[in-house]
């Protein structure tokens, strides 16, 4: 089946988690070994202990923005399963303010979290995945970064950047055999999106507000994220790179 991931191995970031944690679930359903990479160490043990029954799990806990964890993170991965064949960068955050209320540290922290962290563990990847002359890469982006959105300047800003990332990393790797691609997610109904909502003033009618924007009338939900991913990282989408998958529940085009 184009879909199975029988004896391949997916780096999740972020995987302790909302969409990270629905794609652990499902590559390990398709058969993929795990290497789940958070900041939540607790919450990466229990999905590891959910998970075992079904498939090989490693856990890396640490900051995906420092690039001494990720080397380290890196080799362990390697020593553990000997290859890497997806990687799907999924961790992230956002302040939600605009530039006038956002301090350096909080700019910087949202950059290394989203942007720097999709470029460390992305380059980390590159070199096995390179040697083996084949690869998938999966990137996260946000239907704000075509749009636009009010009071998330830093979020935004990494969110476009990830998309022109992913795209000169599709140019750069298609002659190796590596594609690159990335999911766009409308509001999906994760821990980060609630505590987005709790941050208004109004948290139900802030989320009356985001549900609104999409023509199909709701939230998405973290697994139909994660069912994306897994199509641009799977063989079904072999001809396929250099591509934003929009998971938006209409938001773009409504």
């Amino acid at each position: 089946m184009d879909d199975r991931f029988d004896g391949r191995v997916a780096v999740i970031t972020g995987g302790a988690s909302g969409i990270g944690a629905a794609a652990a679930r499902l590559f390990a359903e398709k058969g993929a070994c795990l290497a789940l990479v958070d900041r939540d160490a607790a919450a990466l043990e229990g999905l590891a202990a959910d998970l075992s029954g079904l498939t090989s799990v490693s856990i890396h806990p640490g900051d995906v923005g420092d690039a001494p964890t990720v080397t380290r993170h890196m080799a362990d991965i390697l020593d553990r399963h000997g290859r890497v064949d997806v990687l799907f960068a999924c961790a992230g955050y956002s302040t939600g303010t605009a530039v006038p209320d956002t301090t350096l540290e909080m700019w910087e922290g949202v950059i290394r979290a989203n942007l720097t962290g999709s470029f460390l563990w992305s380059q980390a990847v590159l070199a096995p995945m390179r040697e083996a002359g084949s690869g998938s890469i999966v990137l996260v982006g946000s239907q704000l970064a075509f749009s636009g959105g009010k009071a998330n300047a830093a979020y935004l800003a990494s969110k476009g950047a990830i998309v022109a990332l992913m795209q000169t990393m599709a140019l750069d790797h298609a002659a190796e055999g590596i594609r690159v691609n990335a999911v766009i997610p409308g509001a999906i109904d994760t821990p980060l999106l609630r505590r987005a909502f709790a941050r208004a003033p109004d948290p139900e009618a802030a989320k009356a507000r985001s549900v609104g924007r999409h023509p199909l009338g709701r939230l998405g939900t973290p697994e139909e994220v994660a069912r994306a991913a897994l199509f641009l990282a799977s063989d079904a989408a072999s001809f396929t790179t250099g591509t934003c998958l929009r998971v938006d529940g209409g938001w773009l085009v409504g």
